[in-house]
């Protein structure tokens, strides 16, 4: 155990003081450079960041928990990413770096009005506290509790070694968001987000070699050979993710979450140029392609060694199977990873949340004449007291029946597929009046909450999103065919970056969709 802990201890600070190295010379309160870096971060420095956002604790536990009951067919979350981040690259990040945004619900006043802008703010800042943050922070302790047995060397329950887990992680993740702003969330992603992948390779590749003792092909032959079934990509109509809804709302939702979710787009609105962001989103299309060899390919390998043991909680697999094939000198080193990879999400999420408050709320509608010190202020305090409500929330997300990240899916929908569809349409339908958005957003938030939650109907989530998606669109051309749009906004270069494409960009986007659906090809037996 001392050792697990000495290289726990080691890995996190390093990443704290490369974190404070990059930054020891910024200055941290202005508007720019505490929420968007100073609008200097790199292509890679984007993708690091945009991953690490995006694979947190809810992957690695959740994804190979779904993994490990029902096998590859969830692997549709993760590879159709890589044709969202190629449209997100080449035609939605020129858009809004030509427009000089900080924040999306921003363009939503653009391109409709203040209050629409204002309601897309809340409903997202809501939706991070009671969905994203809570779920993050529980998986995270779930990990962390089981490897460093936390109830038993304090000698609690196992409920209480959760909370205060979960308390400890929230705490140092609003360090992060709070102190340092958009760039030191960003730096502290990229190291983690190697360190992520190397501590994911690291349990793939001790559990093949010891499978196939000493022949890692060996081993990945016997997992496939135990259960062929668990390699099939394409799922079942009864399965918890169906091949059909490719084809109805998850590209609606990849779209929105790869293009136009603030957590995630933050990183690319903070870059130097136009080319950095499109490497930015491309880099990450790439790294989402090989992402199921650490979030998916072990649940499967947990069946292998489990069975299915363990199909009542599945959400423990992950850390099982950790504790069964890791060295006990790379167990606080990968507990270190897991950590890194909890904040990464927490304090981006949080740094997100903060921007958007401050800008689209507090500036705009309490305090109009805010210098950029007040909104840093405001912006941390913001950090502080979502931290809290998510730290009080986390434990409430337990005992999902389909799991945590299905249960995190589900919740997102809430607000995703209406905000989407209110962008879409004002990016791509200049009929769209403000009114119209409005309306379609209120009513998709009734429609689906009511579908999902309160009157279940017997039809996929997924499914139900791209209902949703068509009913929003309906309603709002109704309501702007009698309430005609009136705002003649038009995008305009306001110079804030150099907006020359990389050259690479169309070459590195087709490969990234061919490469897509060879995967299918592949994998659909």
């Amino acid at each position: 155990m001392t050792l697990t802990i000495l290289s726990f201890l080691a890995f996190t600070a390093f990443v704290a003081f490369f974190s404070w190295y990059q930054l020891r010379k910024d200055k941290l309160n202005t508007q720019d450079g505490y929420f968007l870096g100073g609008k200097s971060l790199t292509g890679v420095v984007i993708a690091g960041s945009m991953l690490l956002t995006n694979i947190s604790t809810e992957h690695l536990i959740g994804m190979n928990g779904s993994a490990y009951k029902n096998g590859f067919i969830i692997i549709a979350w993760e590879v159709t990413s890589a044709i969202a981040l190629v449209i997100g690259a080449l035609y939605f990040i020129p858009n809004y770096l030509k427009m000089g945004l900080t924040t999306i619900p921003q363009y939503l006043e653009m391109r409709f009005d203040q209050m629409t802008r204002t309601m897309v703010a809340l409903f997202l800042i809501v939706s991070f506290v009671v969905t994203l943050l809570p779920i993050v922070l529980y998986t995270g302790a779930i990990n962390l509790e089981s490897i460093f047995n936390v109830s038993e060397t304090f000698q609690i329950s196992h409920q209480e070694g959760l909370w205060l887990t979960v308390i400890v992680i929230g705490v140092i993740g609003s360090i992060y968001a709070i102190f340092g702003g958009l760039k030191a969330v960003a730096y502290s992603d990229t190291i983690n987000g190697i360190g992520l992948f190397l501590g994911g390779l690291l349990v793939l590749g001790f559990a093949l070699w010891d499978i196939g003792e000493g022949n890692l092909i060996g081993g990945l032959q016997k997992v496939y050979d135990a259960a062929p079934e668990k390699f099939n990509v394409i799922g079942g109509k009864d399965s918890v993710l169906p091949f059909e809804v490719l084809f109805t709302g998850l590209m609606i939702n990849q779209l929105y979450f790869w293009c136009m979710n603030q957590p995630i787009i933050q990183r690319a609105l903070g870059a130097k140029n136009l080319a950095e962001a499109q490497k930015g989103l491309l880099y990450t299309g790439v790294l989402k392609l090989f992402v199921p060899l650490i979030i998916i390919l072990p649940g499967v390998i947990g069946f292998y060694y489990f069975g299915d043991s363990l199909y009542d909680t599945q959400d423990l697999i992950y850390p099982e199977l950790i504790k069964k094939v890791l060295p006990v000198g790379l167990t606080g080193f990968f507990a270190a990873v897991v950590m890194g990879a909890v904040l990464s999400t927490f304090n981006s999420v949080l740094n997100s949340t903060a921007t958007i408050f401050s800008l689209g709320i507090y500036k705009r509608h309490l305090n109009v004449n805010a210098s950029d010190k007040q909104l840093v202020w405001i912006g941390k305090l913001t950090s502080i007291i979502l931290a809290i409500c998510a730290i009080v929330a986390a434990p409430m997300v337990a005992g999902a029946p389909d799991g945590l990240y299905q249960l995190l899916q589900q919740l997102n929908g809430i607000f995703f597929i209406p905000i989407a569809s209110i962008i879409l349409a004002g990016l791509f339908i200049p009929k769209i009046s403000a009114t119209g958005a409005k309306a379609g957003l209120f009513v998709g938030l009734l429609f689906y909450i009511l579908t999902v939650f309160i009157f279940p109907v017997d039809i996929h989530f997924v499914h139900i999103w791209g209902i949703e998606f068509v009913l929003n669109m309906m309603v709002m051309f109704g309501v702007s065919y009698f309430y005609p749009n009136t705002n003649p906004f038009k995008p305009t270069d306001t110079g804030s970056v150099a907006l020359k494409p990389w050259k690479y960009a169309n070459h590195l986007g087709l490969l990234l969709v061919v490469l897509t659906i060879v995967i299918y090809i592949w994998l659909g037996n």
